[in-house]
């Protein structure tokens, strides 16, 4: 047991006292902020550090007394670079990164509202719960539900293949954060009956494993995923990639070898190999220009199935399911990389002999005025988005279920536009971060238009409507009509606007990727 002194908040979290919520492990007092109750930095599992390294997170150490909730808390290990952005200048120190976080319009048994649990994306390298972008007071505000958001491990101590260890640890840190949600939000005034899961890019990808594993079964009712990624790697994909994350420093990727450095030195492998990956595309394929070295792994326990598979066999029948994509998805990183337009005919080629479904030249007829930089997003967006993001939705129906599909094809004002609806730019549109994190390139700093503002309350109000109804606004997608809401300036249903990547893609299986 430990014993926390409580005392009033102070600083940057100053403000007054919200009601003290009693959890399993103990009590916790927050602060009151612009109407809601918001509770930072709350434990759900022991720090993943000493003898728990790299293994299954275990149950959250009791404490006596009340527990100030006020901060965040610290970021799993990761390159720190990588957590910019206002309002995050100080990133928080320690091993306790295993923590929730809660906006609450009402806590207290009674209230039994809606719950909303958010899952970051990162490349399974990269995120924080505590980042400025992820700020929900929006969405529990205006949707009068309680959002809960958690940290999760990331990079080498999260999904890096570990001999003695098992897979997918960053999952399993999601399925405890979830018991967390099961044992404590009614606490909070949210229902346990009544959660949904929702998550973009690879919290998207982890929502999608979330559907497809077992022991995640039963912890929510409904589930949103934003930008589903493709990638799920093959066990001996996994242990060929951990093999040389290890070598990166020297050693066995085994628990004793790996637990003998310190977590955040750690990172430094997952960076340096990031660098190498296009190296190794004779042997690791389509992973290696993903240049990261980390993906939900399907070893057969944590994650007995891709999604599509376990979807389509109707594991996940009974759970609600909207998933979406953006129409530029691939733009982002050809941006980032400062490429815009800049992609050679032989760049072109080469992408398309590497990613598309069948012959390039299927890809070349379907898009006969594509430049090589369009024919270059074009196929990279497809397979790595937009795809995996339709068939998640087909998988469901054909597995007994019900899916909600949706394409965002506002462009990012941005740039004068050059990014269009790229990655990323549904999160600034839902939490109405604007400012923080991507939304400072997505938006250039610019003050949001009218135009902007009207379509990021539709995106709250049809997000919350789903995990209040299950239903966000529009008709089910079915095999016939194949209705999607098309998210823009004047927003529309109308049959999938994709149809010819659709076709292109049609009877394609995104399995686990292989060593060749």
């Amino acid at each position: 047991m430990t014993t926390t002194e409580s005392h009033p908040p102070t600083g940057d979290f100053a403000g007054q006292p919200a009601p003290v919520v009693r959890t399993t492990a103990g009590a916790v007092r927050g602060r009151t902020e612009e109407g809601l109750a918001v509770y930072r930095g709350i434990p759900f599992a022991a720090p993943p550090v000493g003898e728990a390294r790299f293994l299954a997170p275990r149950p959250a150490h009791a404490w006596d007394g009340v527990r100030d909730a006020y901060a965040f808390g610290p970021p799993p290990p990761q390159d720190l670079g990588n957590l910019g952005g206002p309002g995050l200048i100080d990133v928080p120190e320690g091993d306790e990164w295993l923590t929730v976080n809660v906006w609450t319009p009402e806590p207290g048994p009674g209230a039994r509202r809606p719950v909303m649990v958010w899952l970051y994306g990162g490349a399974y390298k990269l995120g924080h719960s505590g980042s400025p972008g992820y700020d929900a007071r929006r969405i529990a505000a205006d949707g009068d539900v309680v959002v809960v958001s958690f940290n999760y491990r990331v990079g080498m101590e999260g999904f890096a293949f570990v001999e003695g260890a098992p897979a997918n640890r960053g999952l399993l840190d999601q399925v405890a954060a979830l018991e967390w949600v099961r044992d404590n939000i009614e606490a909070f005034g949210g229902d346990p009956g009544q959660v949904t899961v929702f998550g973009e890019s690879a919290g998207a990808g982890s929502v999608a494993s979330l559907l497809a594993m077992p022991r995640a079964a039963g912890l929510f009712r409904r589930a949103i995923a934003q930008s589903v990624p493709g990638t799920f790697f093959s066990d001996a994909l996994a242990r060929d990639i951990g093999a040389a994350l290890a070598a990166e420093v020297g050693l066995r990727p085994t628990v004793a070898d790996l637990a003998a450095i310190a977590p955040r030195e750690l990172t430094a492998a997952g960076e340096s190999l990031s660098g190498k990956m296009p190296q190794y595309i004779d042997r690791w394929g389509q992973a290696a220009p993903t240049v990261t070295p980390f993906s939900p792994v399907v070893d057969g326990e944590v994650l007995p199935t891709t999604p599509w598979q376990a979807l389509a066999a109707g594991a996940a029948k009974d759970v609600d399911l909207l998933v979406g994509h953006n129409r530029d998805e691939y733009r982002l990183f050809v941006a980032m990389a400062g490429q815009l337009g800049q992609i050679s005919e032989e760049r072109a080629t080469a992408a398309l002999r590497l990613f598309a479904p069948g012959d390039e030249q299927a890809y070349r007829a379907a898009f006969p005025d594509a430049s090589p930089s369009e024919l270059y997003e074009r196929v990279q967006t497809d397979w790595l988005f937009n795809m995996p993001s339709l068939h998640l939705a087909e998988a469901q129906r054909a597995g007994g279920g019900s899916a909600h599909l949706y394409e965002l094809t506002w462009p990012a004002p941005g740039n004068g536009g050059a990014l269009g609806a790229c990655h990323g730019l549904d999160i600034p549109l839902l939490f109405g971060t604007y400012g923080a994190d991507l939304g400072l390139l997505l938006f250039a700093g610019v003050e949001p238009s009218a135009e902007a503002l009207s379509l990021s309350s539709r995106f709250r109000a049809s997000w919350t409507s789903f995990a209040r109804t299950g239903d966000p606004g529009w008709p089910a997608y079915d095999d016939e009509r194949r209705l999607v809401q098309v998210l823009d300036a004047e927003p529309v249903v109308t049959a999938y606007p994709e149809e010819r990547s659709r076709r292109l893609w049609e009877g394609y299986e995104f399995l686990p990727l292989p060593v060749l």
